[in-house]
């Protein structure tokens, strides 16, 4: 089973990644962050080295995928294929970030991998308000992600809103993380585990919302 986790930057993806995979017994595949050759150089100059950066995640989320489809087990995934290119890939385009020759070579590298890819499982979606990102970015302090500018979070935001709601087809669950720690409140965090659970088992009534 394949579990993917969604959401903006610094809305706690990893944070959950980390706590369901130990909660469930599930193994955890974290974006490749830390060791991105591209990603300081793009915070520097987003023009110059979207499409580099970009090129780079789609490179490492189809080789995750992959992984993901011969792996046994249940994964679940810090970040999909899916939104980084129907929201990252997306919003440097309509900023002018990227030439028209350089996004449809994008795009028809992504299609090819499409014939072999599938939707996850379940992604779950956590919703967050740029104040909240904007203070969860500070707390964690790296430092390539203290100049990003309110305006390129906003964007993103919407993106995710428009992906999960009209883009997307597999199934979603969505947390309303402004209100929730579940890395230091147990019960927030059984709040979302009783969710999945009737999503992926059926152990508790669910609503409509679910």
């Amino acid at each position: 089973m394949h579990i993917a986790i969604a959401g903006n930057i610094g809305s706690g993806k990893s944070t959950l990644t980390r706590l369901l995979a130990r909660h469930y017994g599930w193994t955890p595949r974290y974006e490749s962050v830390d060791n991105n050759p591209y990603l300081e150089d793009y915070y520097n100059d987003i023009h110059r080295w979207s499409f580099n950066l970009e090129v780079y995640f789609l490179k490492e989320r189809f080789r995750d995928l992959l992984a993901i489809a011969q792996a046994p087990g249940t994964i679940i995934q810090d970040r999909s294929i899916f939104e980084g290119v129907y929201v990252f890939m997306a919003n440097n385009k309509a900023m002018g970030h990227l030439s028209d020759r350089d996004f449809n070579t994008y795009m028809e590298l992504f299609e090819q991998m499409l014939s072999v890819v599938k939707l996850p499982d379940l992604m779950i979606y956590l919703r967050a308000s740029v104040a909240h990102l904007v203070a969860n970015i500070q707390k964690r302090g790296r430092e390539y992600e203290q100049t990003m500018q309110l305006a390129y979070l906003e964007n993103l935001n919407r993106r995710y809103e428009d992906f999960i709601t009209n883009q997307y087809k597999g199934r979603v669950m969505i947390v309303e993380k402004d209100n929730l720690d579940f890395e230091n409140n147990a019960e927030h965090f059984s709040q979302v585990t009783r969710r999945i659970d009737g999503l992926l088992y059926g152990l508790f009534p669910l609503t409509t919302t679910d």
